[in-house]
């Protein structure tokens, strides 16, 4: 594991963007980019990006805009997707010319979707994790509540505990995942452990869980083979609108049992799904 970083250019000016790197720094395979969630972070994907590294992949897990290593953002304006886009977009151009397989979870999902339905992609396969063409108005404002409700605490103990109560859906994962997530969900300040992110990222997202988000126009424009994974009690990715994505010949749905929003990817069952993915497609 080691760190990458480049500046990006946004409407605001240029800005730094870092990732966590894993395995060979080339690889005759397409480089993998993993990319998280509205609140997360690339390091999310520690478990993931170790067993891809392991099998020879390059894996790139950047840290978005605002959250973890990469710089905040001087209006909360600027967090939004198309903006999140761009910067990927940096660090697609850094990769080169050639394909590259995409992992998106929820956000990082929408991120994958703008840059897989654009003319010329690299993108070659696409994992959207837990998101699809429609994203009910419910689930934006449950989101958006815990958003709000990040708090600031005093040690690793009770980072966990909050961490554990607001990404229940993730569902039943090993302790040692549990702490991982409260290690690299918040940092160190004066006044204790706060979240990892900016906080003006959850006042940019207020307001937008009035109506449901339809994402289906860019749906419709991906062509590259998709695997989607849809927790099973899922609020964001509705097995009705999972349906009706599988219809596509390029797409397949697979349902991850035991969980919501959205499947962790840290069980074995889930890394070698999305490894065999990655490496063979939707081949029988």
């Amino acid at each position: 594991m080691r760190q990458g970083a480049l500046r990006w250019l946004s409407p605001a000016g240029f800005f730094r963007l870092v990732w966590t790197a894993w395995g060979p720094a080339e690889s005759d395979s397409p480089p993998v980019v993993c990319v998280h969630g509205l609140l997360r972070t690339g390091r999310d994907f520690d478990g993931l990006a170790s067993a891809l590294a392991s099998r020879g992949r390059r894996v790139l897990c950047p840290d978005m805009p605002g959250r973890g290593a990469s710089d905040r953002l001087p209006d909360p304006a600027l967090y939004r997707n198309d903006v999140y886009a761009a910067a990927c977009a940096h660090l697609l151009a850094h990769l080169g010319e050639g394909p590259v397989d995409w992992v998106g979870t929820s956000m990082g999902g929408i991120i994958g979707m703008i840059l897989a339905a654009q003319p010329n992609t690299p993108i070659r396969r696409l994992v959207l994790n837990d998101i699809g063409a429609l994203v009910p108005a419910a689930a934006i404002a449950r989101i958006a509540a815990y958003a709000r409700a990040f708090p600031t605490v005093a040690d690793l103990d009770e980072a966990e505990a909050a961490i554990r109560r607001l990404y229940a859906p993730f569902g039943d994962l090993p302790d040692a995942v549990w702490r991982h997530l409260a290690e690299t969900s918040f940092v160190a300040s004066e006044s204790g452990l706060v979240p990892h992110f900016d906080p003006a990222i959850a006042q940019a997202f207020a307001g937008t869980e009035a109506k449901d988000v339809d994402l289906s126009p860019l749906w419709s424009a991906v062509r590259a083979e998709t695997l989607i994974l849809r927790g099973e009690h899922s609020d964001v990715l509705p097995a009705e609108v999972a349906a009706r994505m599988a219809e596509a010949p390029h797409a397949r749905v697979v349902t991850i049992a035991g969980c919501g929003h959205a499947p962790a990817l840290w069980d074995e069952r889930e890394i070698a799904l999305v490894a065999r993915f990655l490496e063979h497609g939707h081949a029988p």
